[in-house]
């Protein structure tokens, strides 16, 4: 039985692991303006409208019926399926998956414990195992354990959206702006924490090396991906001009994507976001 991947549209994807996965997409609103994530908005408009507007976007997660659809397509072509949502830590996309999942055989619903590129490199490892011949069934079950090596951290460049989130307060916005204080963030059991801080985009990117090696180092045996919010890449790239110790002898060529709402949100433009599978438990 040949198996599809299902996932829902916050996980941030490389254009051909896109291309090859099934996509249930989330709502974004700002205010009273409602859009199908990935389908009437893409990732440049939200960071315009983002700097654009006066208030957060909110997503609405996945509903059951949205689901429903792709496992019914996944019926209809005789597959079995494997289903990755966000950390249910963070939205009821997984619980909407599972609570669709139940009048179906053969799928398999996996809360990836994370987000974005994290999200990102275990649907992309859930190909290689597709490529490499496994079933749903054992795909399903390499993914509950895998997803626990993954590690996914970001270089936040401002602080100003982690105040309007409400995560910070406005006085310590104020002190790390003079200062020019840049957060380490880092999703831990599902959800988004500051691990970390510097002073300035330099320090910001070592304390960001720092934290890599920290959690294990990088097992290049599996799915790397990096990510950048805003509109432009040149944070990202510096970074990875710093740090090229960490990659240089394992890959020639470093895989990067933009990064969406649910990370996007709060973090701001100018982020840096770096997600891998560590080589070691600590």
């Amino acid at each position: 039985m040949k198996t599809r991947i299902i996932v829902d549209s916050t996980a941030d994807l490389m254009p051909d692991i896109k291309k090859r996965v099934h996509i249930v997409p989330l709502t974004l609103r700002f205010g009273e303006e409602e859009y199908i994530d990935g389908v009437t908005i893409d990732h440049k408009q939200f960071y315009e409208k983002l700097m654009e507007s006066d208030v957060l976007p909110t997503t609405s997660q996945g509903t059951p019926h949205a689901f429903v659809k792709e496992y019914e397509k996944a019926k209809e072509a005789g597959e079995s399926a494997v289903v990755i949502t966000v950390s249910a830590r963070v939205s009821g996309t997984y619980q909407s998956a599972v609570v669709a999942a139940r009048e179906y055989e053969n799928l398999y619903v996996i809360d990836s414990g994370t987000g974005t590129v994290g999200h990102g490199i275990l649907v992309e490892f859930a190909l290689q195992l597709l490529d490499e011949g496994f079933s749903a069934k054992e795909i399903a079950e390499r993914l509950e354990e895998e997803k626990k090596k993954i590690v996914i951290v970001a270089l936040v460049d401002t602080l100003k959206y982690l105040q309007r989130g409400g995560r910070i307060s406005k006085s310590i916005a104020l002190t790390g702006k003079i200062l020019n204080i840049k957060p380490i963030l880092s999703a831990v059991d599902g959800v988004i924490q500051m691990v970390g801080k510097a002073r300035g985009s330099k320090r910001g990117n070592y304390q960001l090396v720092h934290e890599i090696e920290k959690a294990g180092g990088v097992d290049f045996e599996k799915p790397v991906l990096l990510g950048y919010s805003g509109l432009s890449d040149a944070p990202l790239l510096k970074f990875i001009e710093d740090s090229n110790h960490i990659w240089a002898e394992h890959t020639e060529q470093l895989e990067y994507t933009t990064i969406g709402s649910v990370i996007g949100t709060h973090a701001g433009p100018g982020a840096v976001v770096v997600a891998f599978f560590k080589k070691q438990e600590i």
